[in-house]
């Protein structure tokens, strides 16, 4: 307490602790509320009829209990809890508070919210042209559908029958013209939240929030009453997002990092969020779920010249080379093997932490065909195939899918029927023998398989023990004569 005080009002010192507080209370004041102010008190007591409010003043705020009712007829509030209610009268005996101005008011009323910024209470009772109807204080108003909402209105229905706050924006020819905004209230609470939100947060600041509309270009959380940020699609998290609604949904509650925090040329408040700063990276924990040799399943994600991308996790993509693509088929561009969006069975080759680069195989996922080929076909066997393609050396023939044999130009030249090769076109199944099988070389040749021929192939047969011992040279001299008879 200052000296000057003490000595203008002669205070002793026992006096003192009850000096200094009505010093506090009389420079509290309470001229400094006016008709319209929104006031945030603390509840000082609960009545049967009145509930008092701490309004920082000289003066306690008194609001109608009737106004703190739920729908089931119990209060809301108890002692000590934080409430905001609007100022619509003043007098010796206190400061009047509500929620909002509702029931029945005359003209006077009506005119004193205008003046006063008073929200009023009313209910939608109908869509009308270019707007809606509203009933308040048992009177018709009007109200454009560009105020009903601080956001575009997709459908007007929604709102019909809603009890809303309104500010009123127009009242003409003594009450029977009336015009209300429920926008302009909501854009003034988001101003004042808005403000309160600058001086309490900073950039880098983790809030929480609820997602209230999704967009091609992302999500928007409500932060506080009134007061929306935007998490754009690449800060939803780490895995691809090709919509928003692929990873929340409205009315989801939500954590994010605050990125940015200005404001634009019109002094609107921008809040850039992100989600995904406060995920943990996928590339912290690869190691304990992948390893090269690892046979998995992802999506592809992404298209370029020389492969595919596909995401094995979240956040977490590799690439296929167009070489790795398939053991079966010769692969010019991606797009001959896969889509965007096609889900493929992938063997990781190697993983690199550091570049963060993962290099996959469709191939091998497949496996190779090449695989055990000797153990399949032997020289000297007839197999049919199918033809791939006709060239000036030979024909590519198709023994089974990622395995093609040559038949070459020079056995068709020698074979007794060489027309009947020479006419083959791609897709034409055809009989013909395995010549030579170089596995590691992944070729094969072929042959015809006729008369003329077999000096070429059988070379590469086994011999038969019958052709080896005195019995099997006598009976082929045998068999040679009695060809010769007949």
């Amino acid at each position: 307490m200052s000296e000057e005080f003490k000595e203008r009002n002669g205070v002793e010192e026992g006096e003192e602790s009850f000096a200094e507080l009505f010093e506090q209370y009389s420079e509290g004041g309470g001229d400094d509320l006016s008709v319209g102010d929104k006031v945030t008190g603390t509840v000082i007591q609960v009545g049967e009829n009145t509930v008092f409010v701490d309004t920082g003043t000289k003066l306690d705020g008194i609001v109608e209990r009737e106004e703190l009712l739920d729908e089931d007829g119990n209060c809301t509030v108890a002692e000590g809890d934080k409430v905001e209610l609007y100022v619509i009268g003043k007098d010796s005996g206190g400061i009047k508070l509500s929620r909002a101005i509702s029931g029945i008011g005359g003209l006077a009323m009506l005119e004193e919210a205008k003046s006063g910024g008073l929200p009023v209470e009313g209910k939608v009772e109908s869509t009308c042209k270019g707007g809606f109807n509203v009933t308040l204080l048992q009177r018709r108003a009007f109200c454009p559908v560009s105020q009903i909402d601080a956001r575009f209105v997709e459908n007007a229905e929604e709102y019909v029958g809603q009890t809303l706050e309104f500010l009123i924006t127009k009242l003409e020819s003594h009450g029977r013209n009336i015009v209300v905004s429920r926008r302009a209230l909501l854009e003034r609470e988001a101003a004042e939240s808005a403000q309160s939100f600058v001086e309490e947060t900073k950039v880098g600041d983790e809030v929480e929030g609820t997602i209230t509309r999704l967009a091609a270009f992302g999500a928007f959380v409500e932060i506080m009453p009134g007061l929306e940020g935007l998490v754009h699609i690449s800060q939803l998290g780490y895995g691809r997002v090709g919509h928003p609604e692929e990873a929340v949904s409205v009315g989801q509650k939500v954590r994010a990092k605050i990125t940015r925090l200005e404001k634009d040329d019109k002094g609107r408040l921008k809040i850039s969020l992100s989600m995904k700063e406060l995920a943990q990276d996928p590339w912290d924990t690869l190691s304990a779920t992948f390893a090269a040799g690892d046979i998995v399943t992802g999506k592809v994600v992404r298209l370029a010249d020389f492969g595919a991308f596909v995401e094995i996790a979240p956040g977490v993509d590799g690439l296929v080379h167009v070489s790795e693509m398939s053991h079966t088929k010769r692969v010019n561009k991606p797009s001959d093997m896969v889509k965007e969006g096609d889900v493929v069975s992938v063997k990781i080759k190697s993983i690199d932490m550091e570049k963060r680069r993962i290099s996959l195989s469709m191939k091998d996922a497949e496996g190779d065909p090449w695989s055990g080929v000797a153990d399949r076909y032997q020289a000297g066997q007839k197999v049919e195939g199918v033809v791939e393609k006709q060239e000036q050396f030979g024909i590519f023939i198709q023994l089974e899918p990622g395995i093609t044999g040559l038949l070459p130009k020079s056995v068709i030249a020698r074979s007794e029927k060489p027309a009947a090769f020479e006419k083959l076109r791609a897709g034409d199944t055809v009989e013909v023998v395995i010549g030579e099988i170089k596995a590691k070389e992944r070729k094969i040749s072929l042959t015809t398989g006729d008369a003329r021929e077999d000096g070429d192939w059988k070379e590469f047969a086994p011999k038969r023990k019958a052709e080896t011992g005195s019995m099997g040279l006598l009976g082929a001299k045998l068999q040679e004569a009695f060809d010769k008879k007949k």
